[in-house]
């Protein structure tokens, strides 16, 4: 509950990882929220970064560019060992994907993936017709993993109802040709503990497990 500092999120995370690596602890999801602040993935590109000076910036090892992180958007970090789930990355970000498209449909939307375009999105035809034609699309997730010897961690963001102005100061994972929005932009009243709930059931029907480990709930869900 409440707001958790990254760099202390991001040391518990760097440890959990480590225990997983040695069989010391169980795999881990965590549900948290942050602060504002921007980080930088191993991608990011320095013209990406509007203004610098507007929230901390951080740099981190997770893939991907910039993104922006925040009060009123649920952080997921997904620290699960690919050793015993298969050594494919590709199907990992697609599991991913899925948990959250299957989570985000409960409240009636339609979210959409994209091959080369990591993320979840919606489709917003109230808003002008990109360039080549194509209805308007606004991310609403964003996905950003890394693996240290087949562990993952960073992990999953989904915009409840953070103030989206403050992603004017950055490139949001280098994409400029579509917007962001959040539930509660599209106009769904729904709360982090709903969404907590949703996440919760879609990760045990997309996965096919009753939960990570029963032994490991209360560190889990």
């Amino acid at each position: 509950m409440g707001l958790t500092p990254y760099e202390t999120a991001l040391q518990k995370m760097e440890q959990r990882v480590a225990a997983i690596q040695m069989g010391n602890e169980n795999e881990s999801i965590w549900l948290l929220e942050h602060p504002s602040l921007y980080t930088a993935g191993t991608s990011a590109r320095p013209h990406d970064l509007i203004h610098p000076k507007r929230f901390p910036v951080i740099h981190v090892s997770r893939g991907g560019q910039y993104t922006y992180h925040g009060p009123g958007q649920r952080v997921i970090y997904v620290m699960l060992n690919l050793n015993q789930r298969g050594k494919d990355i590709h199907t990992f970000i697609e599991f991913l994907e899925h948990w959250v498209v299957d989570a985000l449909e409960s409240f009636g939307l339609r979210p959409l993936i994209h091959k080369g375009r990591i993320g979840v999105w919606v489709e917003r035809p109230e808003k002008p017709s990109l360039p080549d034609g194509q209805v308007a699309e606004d991310k609403i997730a964003a996905i950003g993993i890394r693996l240290r010897k087949w562990i993952s961690f960073h992990g999953i963001s989904i915009n409840v109802d953070p103030d989206l102005e403050h992603y004017s100061s950055i490139v949001p994972c280098g994409i400029k040709d579509y917007g962001v929005t959040s539930l509660v932009d599209l106009g769904l009243p729904v709360t982090m503990a709903d969404l907590d709930i949703a996440i919760h059931k879609s990760f045990c029907k997309v996965s096919g497990e009753q939960t990570l480990n029963a032994s490991s709930i209360h560190h889990t869900f």
